[in-house]
């Protein structure tokens, strides 16, 4: 008996650029990922993601009438279950912070090659957070370096275990949960184990939310 296809991962793209978004829908005409519409501002991707429900979003971050983090946001408070990936040209710690701080599920440069842009919207339709770590550290430490901490963000629900700060360590480094355990002579599972009480610890989604969460929160530098 053979199994029944996986259905299509749906895409809307939002940017005030036709050149732009005639370029992703060419790089997205891959099997197994359907464009099911288009938006020239941020305001227009929240009308099409309550009207086309998309799996996933790519976002542009500079609109008109409403910007790619506005239109982020609108999207998370309505309760959508559309993952969002922001798409810009420019390299700014800010607007990293920012859309990881909105809940995007994404953040890539628009000079990404065609197999990176690719990988990342199938991880993300699955429910994984991609962000280049390179460019993740580089955020980090001006967050770091500005030191702009709010009461909320030094509060910490549930003390962390020296063990577990181990490992908080490495994860806001980027390593992998193998790299980790490698590091600190320890299994996989064991760290997946740690990886998953911290993030409980850190009320973080993910391990990207919890590395930005663990630098304001001045847990690691």
């Amino acid at each position: 008996m053979t199994e029944p296809d996986k259905p299509d991962i749906t895409i809307l793209i939002a940017d005030d650029h036709t050149m732009v978004r005639e370029g992703l829908c060419s790089m997205l005409n891959a099997p197994g990922l359907h464009i099911v519409g288009e938006a020239g501002n941020g305001r227009e991707a929240v009308e099409q993601v309550k009207a086309l429900a998309p799996d996933v979003v790519l976002m542009d971050i500079r609109m008109p009438d409403m910007d790619g983090i506005e239109a982020l946001e609108a999207i998370r408070n309505a309760e959508s279950p559309t993952r969002v990936i922001m798409v810009t040209t420019y390299r700014s710690a800010a607007y990293l912070l920012r859309a990881l701080a909105a809940g995007a599920a994404g953040f890539v440069l628009k000079d990404i090659p065609r197999d990176a842009l690719l990988a990342t919207v199938r991880a993300v339709a699955t429910g994984a957070t991609e962000v280049d770590h390179q460019f993740l550290q580089r955020a980090l430490r001006d967050l770091n370096e500005a030191n702009e901490l709010s009461v909320e963000d030094t509060e910490l629900p549930e003390e962390l275990t020296p063990r577990e700060m181990d490992v908080l360590w490495l994860l806001a480094e980027g390593l992998t949960n193998s790299a980790i355990a490698q590091a600190l002579g320890l299994s996989p599972g064991t760290i997946k184990g740690y990886v998953q009480t911290i993030l409980q610890k850190l009320n973080a989604a993910d391990r990207t939310q919890a590395a930005v969460k663990a630098v304001r929160m001045g847990l690691v530098k």
